[in-house]
């Protein structure tokens, strides 16, 4: 599957760079070139950015393991994990480090959620007959991760604070929305593609229950002010974060586990793959590179530009799809195209609140799979590509949708 991928974005490339030389743009050729060794760079250094913080979390996540502080959020949501993902065992050390991880999403935790999410797939390959295939576990842990709901966005709210928004945080309810229903329709889709019964008492009540704690936030956050909300957000976040690090630490220390030695094991464990992900992010993102580069991107918008003016559509959405087709190949490069929209059109124009919507709405699903999937060695993806990518079709129409019927 990535070979069929990284073909595809090659030769699209090439064909977008012919096209733009027949029309005499010659500054196309620089561009590539450019992009060619900006993204071998862009790779070292992520994946060097990210030693220290996955050595971190990988250490820590030894000793919340050993003091079973990980275990207790196992059992937490091991009923509805063991049903979405049957051949997990049950107490199997998976569970853990999947719920970490999706926590960690909610929360909006980044610098979290990635490391816990590698020791989760590194967990998930534990089970896996064939390593260089992923599982059907591995799948639908992959489109979660690309879909999953961050409950407050407060990268976004500053964003649009930035740019001069009258109440930067308007936009809550619609992006929590939209991320929903992507990661609604991304389970869907995974399920039909696994054969998955999600109509059963357990799966019905953990999603009620989900549903109704969701609800719940979003009316008390109602209630607060743009700046309120802000400091909640951070405040619990920051909060929930430290309150894991000290229970893993102090409870290891009661239970008498050798808690530095454990640490400095899983600290090791994270350097080293850190370290092997640098081919791999190598490989997607020179890909990508190359196709914003090549200028195909522009033509993409350009046709559906026509295409619904064509059958006399509302036209107003095209301005701000930079984003939302941005977003599943580059965090930076969405949230710079997001950046451009809100400066051209005004931070509460229907596009400048429509990027952002889509910039806190779905998640970059290629740096995902290359990343994840790089940290165990899966070359073949099956369908994971399709589900992540049909989760974020859906949740980039479920933005449009929203968007309109908020702002008209």
């Amino acid at each position: 599957m990535l070979n069929r991928i990284w073909f595809f974005f090659f030769a699209t490339a090439m064909v977008s760079i012919v096209i733009q030389l027949l029309n005499g743009h010659v500054d196309v050729l620089s561009d590539a070139v450019t992009a060619l060794f900006s993204s071998s760079k862009l790779a070292a250094e992520i994946a060097l950015g990210l030693i220290g913080v996955l050595s971190l979390w990988m250490g820590l996540m030894r000793v919340g393991e050993k003091a079973g502080v990980v275990g207790v959020f196992a059992k937490a949501f091991e009923p509805l994990l063991s049903r979405l993902m049957p051949e997990v065992p049950r107490g199997h050390p998976a569970y853990g480090s999947v719920t970490m991880n999706l926590t960690a999403n909610i929360l909006g935790l980044d610098n979290a959620a990635t490391p816990l999410g590698l020791k989760a797939m590194q967990d998930l390959q534990s089970l896996n007959s064939d390593k260089a295939t992923a599982t059907n576990a591995q799948i639908l842990f992959l489109v979660l991760n690309t879909s999953s709901v961050t409950l407050v966005p407060v990268t976004v709210f500053l964003y649009r604070a930035q740019q001069g928004a009258a109440a930067p945080a308007d936009i809550f309810l619609p992006i929590l929305l939209a991320t929903s229903a992507s990661t609604i329709v991304g389970v869907l889709v995974v399920a039909m593609f696994q054969r998955l019964s999600l109509f059963n008492t357990i799966i019905m009540g953990y999603g009620a229950l989900i549903f109704g704690s969701i609800m719940a936030l979003v009316f008390y956050l109602g209630t607060l002010t743009t700046t309120a909300i802000g400091t909640l957000s951070t405040a619990m976040g920051n909060g929930i974060l430290l309150l894991l690090v000290f229970s893993f630490i102090l409870v290891a220390g009661l239970k008498k586990v050798a808690v530095y030695d454990e640490f400095i094991e899983g600290a090791k464990e994270g350097f080293a793959q850190s370290i092997k992900l640098i081919p791999y992010l190598l490989a997607m993102l020179l890909a990508i590179a190359l196709l914003r580069a090549s200028g195909a991107l522009d033509y993409l918008l350009h046709v559906i530009s026509v295409m619904v003016s064509v059958i006399g559509g509302d036209t107003r959405f095209v301005d701000a799809l930079p984003t939302a087709i941005m977003k599943p190949f580059s965090g930076s490069g969405a949230r710079a195209m997001m950046l451009e929209t809100m400066d051209h059109y005004g931070a509460d124009s229907f596009a400048g609140r429509l990027a952002a919507i889509f910039q806190g709405s779905t998640e970059t699903t290629f740096y995902v799979l290359a990343v994840y999937f790089g940290a165990v060695g899966i070359r073949n993806g099956r369908h994971a590509l399709f589900c992540g990518l049909t989760a974020d079709f859906a949740g980039i129409v479920a933005a449009i949708v929203v968007c309109y019927q908020f702002y008209g």
